[in-house]
Formats: structure tokens, C-alpha cells, sequence
């Protein structure tokens, strides 16, 4: 048994001794190795903290991408089209009396888009009426002079007509005719003319009440207050002062498309009198 014990003592000394000698050489290598080349010790430290570091830097960039991306996105929000602005500036000027400005100016907008159409279709072409109205009557009397009035569009054609009714009458009785008829196409042509100039005159008053009773809100929110905050009185005095401009600009849109339908109207009146003019000497050549 001693003999058996002292030969697995044996055996186990000469395995492992070679494998703790080996082990040993290695280590005494290596140490070897740093002992006589720090530097490539340092070196291969560096490198691998730089590696860690270049790691580091691309996963904050990629989740910095994310954040660019999101502050392009909340600035292209915050960019807002005209009529968003003028949305909010609509709400924030008191959504009553803006209300009311804008009804003057859709009141208005109507009324000169149905006086633009009807000029423009009151337009008429008076030299080639007259020529054709003096063939006429050369041709086939005043009945045929009649009929190219009647199919004629416009307040000449139709003040034409009535001096033709009242030719067999006279001259005199034609010419009572052309002025008669001619006021009364001219009223035709001024018709809601003063509806316009009502609003015109509409849209800054309630642009004006809005501010007086926006300015009167103001002060009572100082009131309320005890202190004069400035963002306060800035706030008030803004909200009051859009109902204002925005009257203005109603005022001023209007009032150039009357501009326009005035002198729209003096040039189709003073074609009319010339035209009447005109028909006169045509008339009275014929009834010789």
C-alpha cells in the first residue's frame, strides 16, 4: 500500500512539474518582454483606449442624429404659412368685431364683383353701333334701326331705342327722350355704388370700436392686477390694435375697386353723351 501511495505521489511530481515550469517560463517571458520594451506596452494601451474612445463617439453621434432630425422638424413646424398667421392674428384680435369687419368685407367684395360684371356687360362698342344703326335706317327705315337696337346689349342700344320710338314725334321729342332714358341708365349704372361706400366707411369704425373697448379690457386687467405689468399693457394694446388694422385694410381693398367702378362708370356716361351726341346728327341728316 506505502509502495502504491509513494508510486501516485511520484506520478503526479512529474505531471505537473513541467506544466508549473512552463507556465512560469511564460510569465517570466512576458515580464521579460515589458521590462524590455514599455514603450510598445504603452502603445497597445493607447490604441486600445483610443478604440474605446472612437466607440464612444459614433454611439453619441448616432443618437445625436435623432436629436437633428427632431430640431429641423420642430423649426419647420414652427414656420408658419401666411394664412396661419393671419389666422391667428384673426383669433387674437377679438373673433367678434373681426367677425363683423370681415362680414363688411365679404358684404362689399359681392356687391363690386356684381358692378364689375354688369359695366363690363354694359360696354358697347358705340362707333359700330352707330354705323350699322345710320345703314339702317338708309336701308330699311327706323323699324330696322329698331331691331339692331333691341338686339344690341347695353344702355346705349337701349337709350338709341327709345329715341327711335319717338321719331315719328320730332326731333325734339327724341332728344327729351335720350336725356330722360340717359338718367335713368345712369342710375342703373350707380346702383349699389353707396352700399360700397358704406362699407367703406364701416370696416375702420368697427376696427376703432374693437380697439376702444380692447383698450378698456387692458386697463381693467392692470386694474385687476394692482401693478402696471408691461406684458400686460403690451398684450392688451396689441389684441386691441388688430381690429383696427384690419378695418384699414378692408377700407382700403374696397375703396380701390371703387375707385375703379367710379371712373368705370364716367367713361360708359361720357360715351353715352357723345354717342347721343352723335345720333342726333344721324336722325336729323335722315329726316331731311
Amino acid at each position: 500500500m506505502r509502495k502504491l501511495f509513494a508510486l501516485l505521489t511520484m506520478t503526479a511530481i512529474l505531471s505537473f512539474g513541467p506544466i508549473n515550469q512552463t507556465f512560469a517560463q511564460d510569465q517570466a517571458e512576458e515580464n521579460q518582454v515589458e521590462q524590455t520594451n514599455p514603450e510598445a506596452t504603452t502603445e497597445v494601451d493607447s490604441l486600445s483606449a483610443e478604440a474605446d474612445t472612437t466607440a464612444v463617439e459614433e454611439v453619441v453621434a448616432e443618437e445625436a442624429i435623432p436629436s437633428a432630425d427632431l430640431a429641423d422638424e420642430e423649426l419647420i413646424a414652427q414656420e408658419e404659412t401666411f394664412h396661419q398667421i393671419l389666422k391667428r392674428y384673426f383669433i387674437e384680435g377679438s373673433a367678434g368685431f373681426m367677425a363683423t369687419v370681415l362680414l363688411a368685407l365679404i358684404l362689399g367684395l359681392a356687391l363690386v364683383i356684381e358692378r364689375i360684371i354688369y359695366l363690363n356687360l354694359a360696354t358697347t362698342n358705340t362707333n359700330n353701333l352707330l354705323v350699322s344703326i345710320e345703314d339702317a335706317i338708309k336701308n330699311g327705315g327706323v323699324d330696322s334701326a329698331k331691331d339692331i337696337c333691341r338686339d344690341t346689349r347695353g344702355p346705349v342700344a337701349s337709350i338709341f331705342y327709345q329715341g327711335l320710338m319717338k321719331y315719328d314725334e320730332g326731333l325734339d321729342q327724341v332728344e327729351k327722350s335720350l336725356v330722360a332714358y340717359g338718367s335713368v341708365q345712369m342710375g342703373r349704372l350707380e346702383k349699389g355704388l353707396s352700399w360700397i361706400s358704406l362699407f367703406i366707411a364701416l370696416a375702420p369704425m368697427l376696427g376703432f370700436m374693437g380697439t376702444v373697448i380692447g383698450m378698456i379690457q387692458a386697463f381693467d386687467m392692470i386694474q385687476e392686477a394692482g401693478d402696471i405689468n408691461p406684458t400686460v399693457v403690451a398684450g392688451g394694446i396689441k389684441v386691441a390694435l388688430l381690429t383696427t388694422v384690419f378695418g384699414l385694410i378692408v377700407a382700403i381693398i374696397l375703396q380701390v375697386f371703387y375707385n375703379y367702378l367710379l371712373a368705370k362708370i364716367d367713361s360708359l356716361v361720357n360715351d353715352m353723351e357723345d354717342s347721343s351726341i352723335s345720333f342726333m346728327d344721324i336722325l336729323a341728316d335722315n329726316k331731311k
